[in-house]
Formats: C-alpha cells, sequence, structure tokens
C-alpha cells in the first residue's frame, strides 16, 4: 500500500501522556492513517532518524487577528511548531466593525496588544462589517497554520452602543440584547467562542479601558447564555487582578466565572499569573478552579510556560535607560545612529556622568534588582547572580553602565530582560505547579501582539529547551506532560478534536524535532511590518521539519511555500 507521506523512525509522543516509543507515521489525505510499523511505501518519505514526533502545537492565546489579514506565514508561532492557532483573546479584535470605527478598533488593539497601529492600517484590507463576513474574508486565505477566531467584547460592545460603548457606560437590557444577537450570529458562523477583558492593565491607545472592562453581571452573563444555548464556544477573559491591579478582586472573579461555567456548561477559560503584590493568590484561583471542575463546571485557569517579561534594548518599547535624560534626546533616532554615538566617548559620557535625583535613584535601584541579563542562548529563568545589580557590584560599574554595555553587545542588539509576572520568588517554581495542575491549560503566548516588548511565541519550543531538557534550578518535567500539555489539552479546550493526538483519523498535524539539537535563538527586531513596523522575533534550530494536514510546510526551520492553512469554524 503505498501513502503520501511516511515518517520512519520516529521517537513518537503522541499527545495523549502515553509514553514515547518508535514508530512510524503514515498519512492519506491529509489524515493520520497509521502509527506503528509501516509496511508501505510513501509518495513521499521523511527518516526521523530517532527523533521525536509530535503533534503539531496548538496554541489557543494569540493575537493575529490584523496579521492573518496579510500574512501567509503567521510567523514567529508557525516557526516553533504551531500548526493550530486561536485569536480573538483578550477581548480585543476587528469585527464587527462599522466602517467609520476602523481606526478606534486599531487604536484599541495597538494600546492593548502593542502592535503598530501604522502597520494595522497599512496592512488591513477592510472587507467585512459583521463578524460572519469577517470569517469569510478570512476564509479566502491560505496560512502555513490552521487558524480560528473568536469575537471581541470590545469591538461587540462599540458596534451596539456607539462611544457608549467605548467609554464604558452601563448596558441596557436592549443593548445586552443587541450583544448576545451579534455573538450569537458569530457562534453559529464558526467563531470559536467569545473573549473580553477586565484588567486595567488593557487599555486602547488613548488610555480608555477596553470597552467591557467594567461590565455588570447581567451583561457577561446576557452574553455568556447564548454558547450555552447554541451548546457551543469558549468564555475567555483577562480578569481583573491579571497584572497585579488588585489583590483582591480576583477571587470575587473567580466566584462569578465559576457560577458562569456551571450556568452555561461551556469552558470558561481565564488567564493567571503570579503578580509580586500577591504571589501566593495564584494557588488558591488554582484550587478554586479544580474544585469547579469536580463540580462540573468547566473552568479553566490558562497558564503560561514562562515569565512575561519586558525586554529591553535600543529598538524595544522600553528600555532600562529611558530615565537619563542623554538617552532620552536621542529620541526619534534610529538605533544604528543611537550605537554609534554611545560608543563615543562623548556620548557615553553624557550617559554615565548623570547624577539621577534621590527618588530616580531608588527607581533605577529596584528595576537593577529585577532586570537580567538575557544571555545566549536565552535565559528565561535567570538566577539572581544575573541581575543588573548583581553584575554591577562584582564589576564595579554603576546600574546604567552595565545596562548600557549590555545593550551595546552584539551590534548594539543586545536586550535586558525584566521579568514582571511569574517570577515573584526569582525562579519557575510556581510556573513549574502551575503546569503540573490538572485545572491548568497551557496558553498566553501572545503570538502577534506586544511586539516590542516581548516575543512569547516561542514558548512551545522553550517548552521543550528549559522544562524537558535543560533546567537546572529545580526539577523538570516528563517529555510525554509538556508534549501534552500544547496538544492535545490545547485542542480539547477548544473542541478541536480532530488534532493534537498522533492517531489514526486525526488531522495531520507533526512535528519532527532533534531534541538534543533544539535551541532557542535570542529575541532580535526587525521591521518588516507593513508601513515599517518593528517588531521582536524569535528563532529556533531543531525543527526538521513541520507538516500541516499532510503538507510539508517547513524543513530545518526554512519554510517551503506551502501554505494548507485554512480558517477553523467552530459550531459549523
Amino acid at each position: 500500500m503505498a501513502h503520501d507521506l511516511v515518517i520512519r523512525n520516529g521517537r513518537v509522543v503522541d499527545g495523549t501522556g502515553a509514553p514515547a516509543r518508535s514508530a512510524d507515521v503514515a498519512i492519506d489525505d491529509g489524515r493520520i492513517t497509521a502509527v506503528g510499523t509501516v509496511d508501505g511505501s510513501g509518495t513521499r518519505e521523511l527518516d526521523a532518524d530517532g527523533a521525536l514526533v509530535t503533534p503539531g502545537w496548538v496554541d489557543v492565546h494569540s493575537h493575529y487577528d490584523g496579521q492573518a489579514t496579510w500574512d501567509d506565514e503567521l510567523a514567529p508561532s508557525s516557526w516553533h511548531g504551531v500548526t493550530t492557532l486561536v485569536m480573538g483573546n483578550c477581548g480585543v479584535g476587528f469585527a464587527p466593525a462599522k466602517p467609520d470605527r476602523h481606526d478606534w478598533l486599531i487604536g484599541l488593539m495597538e494600546g492593548v496588544e502593542d502592535i503598530p497601529g501604522s502597520a494595522l492600517a497599512e496592512g488591513i484590507t477592510w472587507e467585512w462589517e459583521s463578524f460572519p463576513e469577517y470569517l469569510d474574508a478570512l476564509e479566502r486565505k491560505r496560512w502555513t497554520t490552521d487558524l480560528g477566531a473568536q469575537i471581541a467584547h470590545g469591538a461587540v460592545r462599540a458596534y451596539v452602543m456607539g462611544d457608549r460603548g467605548a467609554r464604558n457606560e452601563p448596558a441596557t437590557p436592549a443593548d445586552i440584547e443587541a450583544m448576545a444577537a451579534i455573538v450569537k450570529e458569530a457562534i453559529q458562523a464558526g467563531a470559536l467562542g467569545f473573549s473580553t477583558s477586565r484588567t486595567i492593565a488593557h487599555r486602547a491607545i488613548d488610555g480608555e479601558p477596553v470597552p467591557g472592562t467594567f461590565a455588570a453581571e447581567d451583561e457577561l452573563f446576557g452574553i455568556g447564555r447564548v454558547l450555552g444555548e447554541l451548546g457551543a464556544g469558549v468564555f475567555e477573559l483577562a480578569p481583573t487582578g491579571t497584572a497585579g491591579e488588585d489583590i483582591v478582586a480576583p477571587m470575587t472573579e473567580v466566584a462569578w466565572m465559576r457560577k458562569l461555567a456551571d450556568a452555561i456548561q461551556r469552558p470558561v477559560t481565564f488567564a493567571m499569573l503570579q503578580v509580586d503584590t500577591a504571589p501566593e493568590l495564584w494557588r488558591e484561583m488554582l484550587d478554586e478552579s479544580a474544585a469547579a471542575l469536580a463540580s462540573g463546571a468547566p473552568l479553566y485557569p490558562q497558564v503560561a510556560g514562562r515569565p512575561t517579561g519586558l525586554l529591553s534594548g535600543f529598538e524595544t518599547t522600553f528600555s532600562f535607560i529611558d530615565a537619563v535624560p542623554a538617552y532620552a534626546a536621542l529620541a526619534g533616532r534610529s538605533a544604528a545612529e543611537k550605537v554609534a554615538h554611545l560608543r563615543t566617548a562623548e556620548g557615553r559620557a553624557a550617559v554615565l556622568d548623570w547624577q539621577p535625583d534621590e527618588a530616580t535613584a531608588a527607581q533605577l535601584a529596584h528595576a537593577a534588582e529585577r532586570t537580567y541579563l538575557l544571555g545566549d542562548p536565552p535565559d528565561y529563568e535567570p538566577g539572581p547572580e544575573a541581575t543588573v545589580a548583581a553584575v554591577a557590584a562584582r564589576s564595579g560599574r554603576s546600574v546604567v553602565e552595565v545596562a548600557l554595555d549590555a545593550m551595546l553587545a552584539n551590534e548594539g542588539t543586545g536586550l535586558l530582560y525584566l521579568p514582571i509576572l511569574n517570577y515573584s520568588d526569582g525562579d519557575s517554581e510556581s510556573t513549574r505547579e502551575m503546569l503540573l495542575h490538572p485545572a491548568a491549560v497551557l496558553g498566553l503566548a501572545d503570538g502577534g501582539a506586544h511586539v516590542g516588548t516581548i516575543c512569547d511565541a516561542s514558548m512551545p519550543t522553550w517548552m521543550l529547551t528549559h522544562w524537558v531538557r535543560d533546567r537546572t534550578r529545580g526539577e523538570r518535567l516528563p517529555l510525554e506532560l509538556i508534549v501534552q500539555r500544547q496538544t492535545s489539552d490545547t485542542a480539547r479546550l477548544y473542541g478541536l478534536g480532530d488534532r493534537g493526538v498522533l492517531a489514526p483519523g486525526y488531522v495531520a498535524d507533526v512535528n519532527l524535532i532533534d531534541l538534543d539539537g533544539l535551541r532557542l535563538h535570542g529575541p532580535e527586531v526587525v521591521a518588516d511590518l507593513p508601513a515599517g513596523g518593528r517588531r521582536i522575533i524569535q528563532k529556533a534550530d531543531g525543527y526538521l521539519a513541520t507538516v500541516k494536514t499532510g503538507t510539508v510546510t517547513y524543513v530545518d526551520g526554512e519554510p517551503t511555500g506551502e501554505h494548507p492553512g485554512r480558517l477553523l469554524r467552530g459550531a459549523r
């Protein structure tokens, strides 16, 4: 028997949590047809030669809502073995969209997700007004990954309520009924869920909190009930307290989320991170979520695989030395011009001779204790010896000089790393416990977003290099668990039951990975967005091949030019 594609001699980790085993994988018509000993030949064959063979990663928390309209690669997520993406998270998206609201929706996305508004304005061709029309526009596209979309509260609220919705005024019963009707239409058309944001940290470019931030229970439940009525869709949110702005409210949030999940019997999933203002609160939230699941309420905290941190360099949104007047005076110059100037004796002295006032000095000292040299390969669980403060103390330099020298490294592309969430204890033990918790689902990679501050789209690779292979500051995690966490577990949350497992009948999304040779490159800033917009990207070595629906899309990290990815529709 001949097959379309046969992957031979692999170490198969099938996504179910079962032990790794030696096996071949046969693929026909975009589906897996055999896992084991495959006697028949393949029209194309890949010799894994003992490398890992896993399902393609299913990343349920991305923000490619704009990029998906102009980019067929959906990088950097696709560079890291992701074959299925879910976007439209955190209450921000681009549909429904009245013609006079385009700029406002762009400003909302720019403010919340740090995506250049100029790139969005240049890149998006508005071919829709309603959400079903948005899905129809996406269905005409082709990518290296499959892509599913959620309908976002911010867009819905502004569409129904206009400026009242944008300003977070209370919704009337008529408003709620109209919003619920739009969400129902979207779910019926194939939206994978509904998303909202309730954290003050999420603000539009004009500083206004995301529409829906202060939505009352009648609004949230009025919309949420639609999912229950249809028996489809996920309710996703960034809750109050996500960024540590309130150390009491999160447990109140968990209470209403549990009540909602129980009422609608649809998955409710929320961003859960360790915050410095209440570093043990996540434990209580996990326990409450586990109790909810045990009682039949499908409540799932969404956790990250590494700290959320800010990168600091000459081209990033924030820099450790922004407070230095001589550096601030360089605003508007290119990175190359900044580097050239700061390498002169005069330019360097202007920065290093600055004497901050007492308050600013204290702020810098505090930041230096929490800011790390990122290293190469990048280390997202750095020890205290890698802080700017520790390096300054050892070398007899000021913290500003240490930061400046680190940024000037590698031809001026050096970066510093300031973990702001999931690192209150100076290590990743809290993250490890979250990843082991049965109620938790892995997410929050934010692919396509925060392009001037992070590149957590590389998280799937970090899950293997760090948690499975390299970790030295604590226990590692089993390979089979890490694969399951980013394949079948994430697929199941969004009802994508046809993927995330290597077994006959499943969609043939596969990664071939040289685990020993897997290496995460350092983040770098490139100007490849529309209108010359800048973003941080991150590449990896060790992905021997990625297969999407039976078609090889990447070989040794390089795209093959194939774009078999399609829009995923949920209820339909």
